[in-house]
């Protein structure tokens, strides 16, 4: 590239990098206060709640990366014609293809980029999402005992802590309404794991138990030990989900397994979508070039282009996601995954590449 094109080069990159880290902020902001249950619920620590946050990014990056290059590629664009930059390189002898070959050289790097996060960087990260958010909501030492609030794990346990103090539970009350139903009032208690089991430990406390003629039976204890593994939640393997797969998980499912049996067509449209979201990116870059280098020049600027420029990229993804949607219930449309964005790519690289040789600054007249 000439210093001109590296130029041009430099402004949409820079464009590209604020508009994809600010539509980022935003969605990671939304997607946080979805988050908030963790803290709010679960009682987990805020360097938790900021963990899967940022595992969540990777996901909203792809999503937004194709608009965020057609934004900054317009922006950009736009205002180097509103500063007669474009105008002064084609003045130098710079046709339209050399003027947008650093842009799509850019695009393309992005949809690199873009398809190895699709492949590599979000199933990494959605599983890690997946694993701590699940094991957040199973840690019954964080999520059982709120002081002041009766706190309930399934049908059977109530627990309840006038405060805590120390990591010590103060004023503890656990009612148990298993098969020998019974209560335990305890004036101290605290978490601890017994041979990795979960339980709470007791001091100083009764245990009440109505037996079968409803007479009540009182026992005292100076210590007693309530375990809480059957109380805890499945902690088995995590359901992977098809965003949370690798292409070749998407692609060779286990055949032996009912439920990955049951979403094939799912997992097949997800690996078709990680694949043609580049493709995408690519696609909406050479949109944005057709807005302002697509036709004559015009001093007073290309408002009605990039109007029209932006409907059809709006258009365009909206096929596009609802085509993805539609391939996981049946397979013969993931052909349309492909077709959308490679056709509109070939028809917007013909008209284009039709004017490529022509000078910037001026093509069939100049309107003034």
């Amino acid at each position: 590239m000439n210093r001109i094109q590296s130029y041009l080069f430099k402004q949409v990159f820079r464009s590209v990098v604020v508009i994809v880290g600010g539509l980022t902020l935003l969605a990671i902001l939304a997607q946080g206060l979805s988050q908030t249950d963790l803290i709010i619920e679960n009682r987990q620590s805020a360097l938790t709640f900021f963990y899967v946050v940022a595992l969540g990014s990777p996901q909203i990056i792809a999503l937004l990366t194709p608009l965020a290059i057609f934004v900054a590629t317009i922006w950009s664009l736009n205002k180097l014609h509103r500063d007669n930059e474009i105008v002064v390189a084609g003045a130098a002898g710079m046709t339209r293809w050399q003027i947008a070959s650093p842009i799509i050289r850019l695009a393309v790097l992005a949809a690199l980029a873009l398809l190895a996060v699709n492949l590599w960087v979000q199933p990494t990260a959605q599983r890690a999402l997946r694993e701590t958010v699940t094991e957040a909501r199973a840690d019954l030492a964080t999520s059982l005992v709120r002081p002041g609030q009766f706190t309930k794990a399934g049908d059977d346990l109530t627990v309840f802590a006038r405060e805590s103090r120390g990591g010590d539970l103060i004023g503890v009350l656990i009612s148990d309404n298993r098969q020998d139903a019974r209560d335990y009032l305890a004036q101290r208690g605290r978490f601890v794991e017994v041979d990795g089991s979960p339980s709470i430990v007791m001091w100083e406390g009764q245990i009440h138990q109505t037996d079968s003629n409803g007479a009540l039976s009182i026992l005292d204890f100076d210590q007693s030990t309530f375990d809480l593994t059957p109380f805890m939640e499945d902690r088995g393997a995590v359901v992977l989900k098809a965003s949370d797969r690798y292409l070749h998980e998407l692609v060779n499912i286990d055949r032996t397994n009912y439920q990955q049996i049951q979403d094939a067509d799912k997992f097949v449209a997800e690996a078709h979508a990680r694949l043609t979201t580049p493709l995408v990116s690519i696609t909406m870059a050479l949109i944005a070039i057709m807005a302002v280098l697509g036709g004559d020049f015009n001093r007073r600027g290309y408002n009605r282009r990039i109007v029209f420029a932006t409907t059809g990229a709006i258009g365009l993804v909206m096929v596009q996601l609802t085509i993805q949607s539609a391939s996981a219930d049946n397979v013969m449309v993931n052909f349309g995954q492909w077709l959308v964005p490679l056709g509109t790519l070939l028809v917007l690289a013909m008209i284009f590449f039709k004017w490529r040789l022509k000078p910037a600054h001026r093509v069939q007249g100049v309107t003034r």
